[in-house]
């Protein structure tokens, strides 16, 4: 086993990780936006080495409001915390407010979602459970695009079962009034030494640093500290996280970094309390690529899941739909490989507009995703693929002709365009089965191939990946078909593999 561990810890799109400790076992969280489930779980033993073990949340409420994308609402910066033997989930939903979950056991079940606080604009909450006092607290961020307000932080006294707030509110911070300071948002509440500690980062993801507050009292007068920036290195904006203590009494932060189309992928900052009581992360407050290892037993090497060979008919947990999933999208069956039901749209030129494309988080080093595709459907125009999709996307597959026969179609649409167009000229293919490849090359780049039983055959330009507004790009699988009457069948993937290249 490795003495040390290089950054970054999770290679892909994980935004706003936050993290807790139970015992021996470490868990987080992450924001999931539009895509359902939500709200992923993953567990460590090592706080390096990650598998993804559930999502807490199997669908957006109120369930008529994400029958269709919404990329960029949902579920926003969570807070995961352990209170009373019950593991805690803290989010804000921008458009609707300040949601609540929690369990018995980090696998649930988990309680519906409760709303806390109404209103526009309230996100990044979270709880602190003060032993000392016996009181709770909640704080939260404000996000500028739908309350006109932002960089400010606003603290609460909460009841002990968190399911009320106790006082209309009290901004505790005001970054306005911190020379130098603007989008204050994502804070993380403590207790440590006597004070209250709020952990919360300011600039912006690309370019922004991580900033500690603290104060005697809940409501303040706190004072302020940058104790993590970019500096000379290449890690950008790095922040919004959490803090975490080993058992034997080594503090950690996890946090983010902005990358372009890959999202945010996650880092892990040793830490440490300085002798003046602030706290110091990183080397000095710059942050580590390469440390020594957390002083915790070994764990044998993972990653989240990426592989997938559907069996029964029923994909990994590492694939989510882009909004609430209708019954009857996927088809269980006695054999292996993801039966996906070419459903009818009036967006069928757009897959930014589907609900029903199956997704999982593109990988943040050179890599290959290759699945095989057979398409079963009879009617014209029915067509399944593999695509990268993002603000822009592009995708490679097969389409059932007008003439009734099989073709091989690539297809893409920029950012500003309403619907895609032909990277390569469609072209009749023998069968109705095909092997289908995207090579992921530094910086996004993506080349497309095919591969008809005589080897890879390269597809169309190279076509580089766009994040959306908030959210990396993503791998996606989908069925679909015009508008129109009657069943119209199916397309099958199997054996679905991402290879490091």
């Amino acid at each position: 086993m490795p003495v040390t561990y290089t950054n970054p810890i999770l290679n892909a799109d994980w935004s706003d990780p936050d993290v807790v400790r139970v015992g021996d076992d470490f868990y987080l969280t992450a924001s999931s936006f539009g895509r359902v489930p939500g709200l992923p779980l993953l567990h460590s033993r090592d706080l390096v080495n990650w598998t993804l073990i559930g999502h807490a949340l199997e669908r957006l409420e109120p369930a008529g409001e994400f029958t269709r994308p919404r990329h960029d609402c949902g579920v926003w910066a969570p807070s995961l915390r352990y209170h009373d033997e019950r593991f805690w989930i803290f989010w804000g939903d921008p458009d609707r407010g300040i949601f609540q979950i929690n369990a018995p056991g980090i696998r649930g079940p988990w309680t519906r979602p409760h709303l806390l606080k109404s209103g526009k604009g309230l996100i990044d909450p979270c709880p602190l459970w003060d032993e000392e006092s016996g009181e709770a607290y909640l704080v939260h961020a404000w996000a500028k695009s739908r309350s006109g307000v932002k960089n400010r932080l606003t603290g609460h006294r909460m009841d002990l079962d968190g399911r009320e707030l106790l006082d209309e509110g009290k901004v505790i911070v005001d970054g306005d009034r911190i020379p130098g300071w603007f989008t204050l948002e994502g804070p993380k509440l403590y207790r440590h030494d006597g004070w209250f500690w709020i952990l919360a980062p300011a600039g912006g993801v690309e370019t922004g640093w991580q900033g500690a507050f603290r104060s005697r009292g809940f409501f303040g007068p706190y004072e302020e500290k940058v104790v993590l920036e970019q500096r000379d290195t290449d890690v950008n904006g790095p922040h919004q996280g959490g803090w975490v203590r080993t058992p034997s009494g080594q503090d950690w932060f996890l946090h983010f970094q902005q990358k372009g189309p890959y999202g945010r992928v996650v880092h892990l900052q040793p830490m440490r309390w300085a002798e003046d009581g602030w706290p110091v992360l990183g080397d000095e407050g710059a942050p580590v690529a390469v440390h020594e290892r957390p002083d915790l037993p070994p764990q044998s090497e993972a990653a989240p899941a990426t592989d997938d060979d559907f069996p029964g008919g029923r994909f990994g947990r590492q694939w989510q739909w882009t909004a609430n999933p209708q019954p009857g999208w996927a088809t269980h069956h006695s054999g292996d490989g993801l039966r996906l039901t070419c459903v009818r749209s009036a967006d069928a030129h757009d897959l930014r507009k589907l609900p029903n494309v199956l997704t999982q988080r593109l990988p943040g080093t050179p890599s290959a995703a290759e699945v095989e595709l057979r398409l079963h459907s009879e009617e014209p125009g029915a067509r399944a693929g593999l695509a990268v999709l993002g603000d822009a996307f592009s995708w490679i597959g097969l389409q059932r002709g007008a003439d009734g026969s099989v073709q091989l179609v690539h297809r893409f649409a920029e950012g500003v365009a309403e619907q895609e167009r032909d990277a390569e000229h469609p072209r009749p293919v023998p069968a109705e089965k095909v092997r289908l490849r995207i090579e992921i090359g530094e910086g996004a780049r993506c080349r497309f191939f095919h591969d008809l039983g005589d080897g890879p055959q390269p597809s169309g330009p190279v076509f580089a990946a766009t994040p959306w507004r908030w959210v990396g790009a993503l791998l996606g699988l989908f069925a679909l078909a015009p508008v129109g009457g009657g069943h119209v069948g199916a397309a099958t993937f199997s054996h679905f593999r991402i290879d490091h290249l």
